[in-house]
């Protein structure tokens, strides 16, 4: 059975996560998709909040599971959990660059984890949560890229109803 492992930030899910989650529960057994920190950016929902708006979203693909483990490595977690390929979507030749130095730093700390790279969708492919997060705080539709309850959620979180 192969298990892989999806991190990420999550902050929050869009249609673009999904759909990379989608892709890869199509191919892996089981499928982790887990909550973890990025120390560059600065989270808008909790650690719990993301696990709730992303176990909504995937509550029909019986074989993603959703957790949060902050503040690990990923290839320490991987082997933890018995994941034997970590995913990671990609939306543009940017975020390719980006995420091969990512799955290269990860080969160095374990050459036995190898990454899958999943290409987004064309209407996927420029969503960002740190754009979305920008359109939902001047009030503009974010409908279009994210699942519905993390769009009611961004809104009520930006309009202090949280």
């Amino acid at each position: 059975m192969t298990i892989a492992l999806f991190p990420g930030s999550f902050d929050p899910i869009t249609l673009g996560h999904l759909d990379t989650i989608e892709q890869a529960a199509l191919v892996f057994d089981r499928l982790l998709v887990v909550v973890m920190t990025n120390t560059s950016k600065k989270p808008l929902f909790s650690e719990q909040e993301r696990v709730d708006l992303i176990q909504d979203a995937v509550k029909d693909l019986a074989n993603v599971e959703v957790l949060a483990r902050p503040n690990q490595l990923t290839v320490r977690l991987a082997k933890e959990l018995g994941a034997g390929v970590l995913v990671r979507g990609i939306r543009n030749s940017s975020d390719f660059l980006y995420e091969q130095q990512i799955a290269e730093m990860n080969r160095h700390l374990d050459p036995a984890l190898p990454t899958a790279l999943f290409l987004a969708r064309g209407e996927n492919a420029a969503i960002a949560s740190s754009m979305v997060k920008e359109i939902a705080k001047y009030g503009g539709d974010i409908s279009q890229f994210l699942p519905a309850k993390a769009a009611t959620a961004l809104k009520e979180k930006l309009d202090g109803k949280d």
